[in-house]
């Protein structure tokens, strides 16, 4: 993904107008970019909007909320979607992160307003509010029973919560420093957490209590995923039995997205060190595309692409633009990713195309979550925007 194709980010508004005009750049490393535009000549008679593009660019397949256009030149082909729907009442300031219900039918998101809201999925109505962390909320997500929702905040605790009455049902503490990113493990008995105190913790929700530490980096963490490991790989022993109160830990191992520019996979159940990769600039965020192959994203734009089983070499290291990678999140057979510029796109093994999720102009999208065919995310200037993927 050398080039990259960018659009006005409001183009669907300005589109729907007669002779409307967006603007299209085509960024290339060490190329002057590419600039253009696209109009709206009329409706055409099935009443879809008739676009054209200016010299050095073609328009594609055209529908009310996406736009397909490509840069032969480049060799580089990107839809643009437009969200479905926009909420613009759920938080008053930026919103930080959000997750969806296991049924798609909440939503649970933090905000710089100091407020973790429950609200409905379809249209963004706030069912609950959850209060008691002091200070900001960093992370939250449901339980895959999308019944319960654990949050971490820069208060250093961890905080348990039923989503049908707000109620705080556990308090985790431990952490020296904010809590900035949790993981479940299985079902959720046990989960986990990373902080700015350097480490990952292990939970035992059911007597709120610290398992032990999995990880001491003496490095913030910013990230953290769990995921089932691959088969020839050595996850290590660990030193002592594991207690009775750890469900699930087995066969598993953790990613940790260091500041520190350090990647490190350490065996759950073992704590014992995996692997250990250094990457271009601190890591803000990681993710499990499979039990062989991980992602993670730094703060200067590259998204690396590796193998458990040899993290020596990158399989692939994506670079679409400078700007910080705040999120990654398996999809179908690719994943999404989102950006510190307002770029979020959704990349796919069968696609010839990348699929860019527009809107968010230059404010940040801190996190993205999915369920089924809709894709929700969260920005800097306060919005909720889900983007219905009907084609993919």
């Amino acid at each position: 993904m050398a080039a990259a194709l960018r659009i006005q980010s409001d183009w669907s508004r300005v589109l729907s107008r007669d002779e409307g005009e967006a603007w299209l750049s085509c960024r290339s490393p060490g190329k002057p970019t590419l600039y253009g535009s696209v109009t709206r000549r009329g409706l055409s008679s099935d009443g879809v909007p008739d676009i054209v593009a200016s010299e050095g660019f073609v328009v594609g397949e055209v529908t009310k909320k996406s736009i397909l256009i490509s840069c032969p030149h480049e060799n580089v082909c990107t839809k643009f979607l437009a969200p479905y729907t926009s909420f613009y009442r759920i938080h008053q300031k930026s919103i930080t992160c959000l997750d969806i219900s296991s049924g798609g039918g909440l939503g649970v998101s933090t905000s710089t307003d100091g407020t973790m809201k429950i609200w409905q999925a379809a249209n963004g109505e706030i069912r609950r509010l959850l209060e008691g962390h002091v200070y900001d909320v960093n992370c939250c997500r449901f339980f895959p029973s999308g019944l319960v929702v654990l949050s971490g905040g820069m208060d250093a605790q961890l905080k348990i919560w039923s989503a049908e009455d707000a109620s705080c049902v556990v308090t985790f503490k431990g952490h020296k420093g904010g809590v900035l990113d949790t993981a479940i493990v299985d079902r959720g008995r046990n989960v986990l957490s990373c902080s700015r105190d350097g480490t990952a913790r292990l939970w035992d929700c059911g007597k709120s209590a610290c398992l032990g530490i999995i990880a001491d980096c003496g490095s913030p963490v910013n990230g953290i995923a769990v995921g089932t490991a691959d088969n020839s790989l050595n996850l290590g022993t660990p030193e002592k039995p594991p207690s009775e109160r750890e469900v699930g830990t087995e066969g598993k191992i953790l990613l940790l997205a260091r500041e520190d520019k350090k990647l490190q996979g350490v065996g759950l159940q073992s704590r014992q060190p995996v692997f250990l990769f250094i990457g271009s600039d601190a890591f803000n965020c990681c993710t499990f595309l499979s039990s062989t192959y991980i992602l993670a994203g730094t703060q200067d734009g590259n998204i690396y692409q590796l193998d458990v089983r040899n993290t020596n070499a990158p399989i692939q290291v994506i670079h679409r633009s400078g700007a910080p990678v705040l999120s990654l999140l398996p999809y179908r057979d690719g994943f999404i990713a989102s950006q510190g510029d307002g770029t979020c796109f959704i990349v796919q093994q069968d696609l010839d195309y990348v699929l860019d999720l527009t809107e968010a102009d230059c404010d940040p999208v801190y996190k993205v979550a999915s369920w089924e065919k809709e894709i929700y995310t969260c920005c800097r200037d306060g919005i909720v925007r889900r983007y219905q993927l009907s084609d993919l």
